[in-house]
C-alpha cells in the first residue's frame, strides 16, 4: 500500500540512484582466521569500515595511525561489535620517517606473519606544507610515506605469502603527471593537482611494485573507493561545504570500503597482480598510469629520497 504524501515513482527512482551511487560489493565470504592485516589510516572512514569488515571475518587487524585517541576509540568500537579481540592499534604517522621505521620496527618483533597490507592513509588538498624530511605533503604521506613502510614489511610478506598488498588510489589520477622537476611543488603549487599528481604516483607504485614481486605469490592492487562521504576533504572547507550539500551523490564509508575489501580477500584475486580496480572490477588506468618507463624513474627517485636500496 502507498504511504500517503509520498510518491512512489520518485521513491523508486531514489532508490535507484543510491543503488547505483553505492556501486559494486565485495562478495566474497572468505574467513581470515590466522591471518594478520595492517591497515593504515583505519581510525575513520573508509580505512576503519575495512578494519571492521576484516575484524568481522576473523583477522588479527592492526590499526595503524597518527591520531592514537581516535584509533583506539575506533578499534573498541570495532571489538565491541565484531567480538573480535584481535584488533590493536599501533602509533604511524606516515608525515615522519622516523615514526615509520618505528612502527615497523615494533610490528616486525611482535608479529611474525603479515598476510594483508593496505595502504589506505591520505591526504587531500592541504594547503602548501612539508613532512618532517621536507617532502611536499601530499606527494609525502600519500606516496613517500607507503613506499617506505611497504619496503620495511615486505620481507615479513614473503615470508607470510600468499600474501596482499592493497594501495588506494583514486579516480584523481587520470588529472596527475609526475612532475620530475619540481616533486615537492617549489616552483609551482595547486593544491588540487598534487593530490592528483601522488594519486598517479599509487597507481606507478603499484604497478612496478607488482613487476618486481613476479613468482614471491604477494600481489599488488591499486584501486579508486569512489567519491566517498569522509573527514577527507577536511583541508578545504568549500569541499566540506560541497560534500554536506551533494551527500546523495557520495558513497558512505562502508560502501566506499568494499573494494580495498574484494582486493584483500576476494579468492579470484589470488594471482592477481598489477592491477587497478573500481566497484569490485577492473577499471581504466589513465595513460600516464601505464608508463613503465615513468614508473621505473618514480622507484627509483624515491628509493634516492628516502635513503634506501630496494632491488
Amino acid at each position: 500500500m502507498p504511504v500517503p504524501g509520498r510518491d512512489p515513482e520518485r521513491s523508486e527512482t531514489l532508490g535507484l540512484w543510491a543503488r547505483y551511487v553505492a556501486g559494486g560489493r565485495c562478495q566474497s565470504a572468505a574467513r581470515l582466521e590466522g591471518k594478520v592485516a595492517v591497515i593504515t589510516g583505519a581510525n575513520t572512514g573508509i580505512g576503519k569500515e575495512t578494519a571492521r569488515d576484516l575484524a568481522r571475518r576473523g583477522a588479527r587487524v592492526i590499526v595503524a595511525c597518527r591520531d592514537i585517541a581516535k584509533a583506539e576509540a575506533a578499534a573498541s568500537e570495532i571489538r565491541a561489535e565484531t567480538g573480535n579481540q584481535q584488533v590493536t592499534v599501533r602509533k604511524l604517522d606516515l608525515a615522519d620517517t622516523k615514526s615509520i621505521r618505528e612502527f615497523a620496527e615494533k610490528f616486525l618483533a611482535e608479529e611474525k606473519e603479515l598476510h594483508i597490507l593496505i595502504n589506505n592513509a591520505g591526504v587531500m588538498l592541504c594547503p602548501y606544507s612539508k613532512t618532517a624530511d621536507g617532502f611536499e605533503m601530499h606527494l609525502g604521506v600519500n606516496h613517500l610515506g607507503h613506499f617506505l613502510l611497504t619496503f620495511l614489511l615486505l620481507e615479513r610478506l614473503k615470508q607470510s605469502a600468499p600474501a596482499r598488498i592493497v594501495n588506494v588510489s583514486s579516480l584523481a589520477h587520470h588529472a596527475g603527471r609526475i612532475r620530475f622537476h619540481d616533486l615537492h611543488g617549489e616552483k609551482s603549487y595547486n593544491r588540487g593537482l598534487a593530490y592528483c599528481h601522488s594519486k598517479l604516483a599509487n597507481v606507478l607504485f603499484t604497478r612496478e611494485l607488482a613487476r618486481r614481486l613476479q613468482g614471491t605469490k604477494v600481489t599488488a592492487n591499486a584501486l579508486h573507493p569512489g567519491s566517498v562521504h569522509s573527514e577527507l576533504v577536511r583541508h578545504s572547507f568549500v569541499m566540506m561545504w560541497l560534500w554536506k550539500i551533494f551527500s546523495f551523490f557520495l558513497k558512505t564509508p562502508w560502501e566506499g570500503a568494499q573494494t580495498s575489501v574484494y582486493c584483500a580477500v576476494a579468492e579470484e584475486l589470488e594471482s592477481v597482480t598489477g592491477q587497478y580496480f573500481s566497484d569490485c572490477q577492473p577499471a581504466y588506468v589513465s595513460p600516464w598510469g601505464r608508463d613503465d618507463e615513468t614508473a621505473k624513474k618514480l622507484w627509483s627517485v624515491s628509493c634516492e629520497l628516502l635513503g634506501i636500496q630496494w632491488d
